[in-house]
């Protein structure tokens, strides 16, 4: 059993990165942890918040520290909201907030059909006693929906249809989602190494 500490308070976030990584972690996040404040995302970039936050806890903490940063790039609003994702309508934005903003953002803008194309990207970065070990990446590439649509996932998945699918993340199973989404590349690729670290000690 390898355990990780996720440096985040998002309990989606959490679950869905312990459904990735299966029965062989032991994944806590900082929900357990009330002393330890939260990182300012203060980087330009989604390596650079994601190496923060990993940083930052690991500092504090002992073992593995995981932390991601994550979000979604619009073509047409030349990759807004992009770092900026979580808080796109404000510092204390909803998740329909966003959506909202990001729908009128993009309806200005008149694009149609490709011109709707977008990713969702995420960097995950591993660190154990305040030392980075490496960072992860990983991206889907899709196209926004006119209109949210389905009800699972979080954040901007109602809105975001990963190529090859009609389904947005919010009509896709989890089980769909855990396999092509941007976090599931990064996180298994997170899993192979962490396996690699744990057959050397």
């Amino acid at each position: 059993m390898i355990e990780l500490l996720l440096a985040t308070r998002n309990a989606h976030k959490t679950r869905e990165i312990l459904e990735i990584l299966g029965a062989d972690f032991a994944v806590r996040d900082l929900r357990a942890c009330p002393e330890i404040s939260d990182t300012n995302e203060t980087g330009a970039s989604f390596k650079e918040n994601a190496m923060l936050k990993a940083l930052a806890v690991s500092k504090t903490l002992p073992g593995f520290v995981v932390a991601d940063d994550s979000g979604l790039e619009v073509d047409a609003l030349s990759g807004a909201p992009g770092i900026y994702s979580a808080r796109y309508a404000g510092t204390n934005a909803t998740e329909n907030g966003n959506i909202n903003k990001l729908l009128r953002e993009l309806a200005r803008t008149h694009a149609r059909d490709d011109a709707r194309r977008a990713r969702f990207h995420c960097v995950v970065a591993l660190a154990r006693n305040g030392n980075l070990v490496e960072t992860f990446e990983g991206m889907v590439e899709g196209t926004i929906a006119d209109e949210p649509r389905g009800d699972d996932g979080f954040g901007y998945d109602p809105i975001f249809i990963p190529k090859g699918f009609k389904e947005t993340f919010g009509e896709l199973s989890i089980e769909v989602k855990n396999t092509i989404s941007h976090r599931a590349i990064a996180i298994r690729r997170l899993a192979l190494k962490l396996r690699q670290l744990e057959s050397r000690d």
